[in-house]
């Protein structure tokens, strides 16, 4: 299970194993991981599971589609060029020693 490093919007950090096969979102809630509200339940339908993935991992993530692009136009914190939806992001070996950052505000 490749470990995920979640860093709060003040510096707190956490590291996490994640499933291969899950996506980052939910892995995030089995966990306990504050700021991951993921209010549409991982369908891509609301921005509150927005997060900031660290730029050495952007190329091992699937492309934005169309609706993860809308959501993202619609994030309480800024939208940064490596602003990403966690339920769009599916756990992979390659993914070990992640870091995600949780922006401030997620609603």
């Amino acid at each position: 299970m490749p470990n995920v490093i979640f860093i709060e919007a003040n510096g707190k950090s956490r590291t996490i194993d994640c499933t291969v096969g899950t996506s980052l979102m939910k892995c995030a809630q089995l966990h306990a991981i504050s700021g991951i509200y993921a209010e549409c339940g991982g369908q891509k339908m609301c921005a509150t599971c927005h997060v900031y993935v660290a730029e050495e991992f952007l190329g091992t993530l699937p492309e934005i589609s169309d609706d993860e692009d809308e959501m993202l136009e619609a994030t309480a914190s800024d939208r940064l060029p490596n602003s990403r939806l966690s339920c769009a992001i599916i756990i992979k070996p390659e993914h070990e020693n992640m870091v995600v950052h949780l922006p401030k505000l997620q609603r």
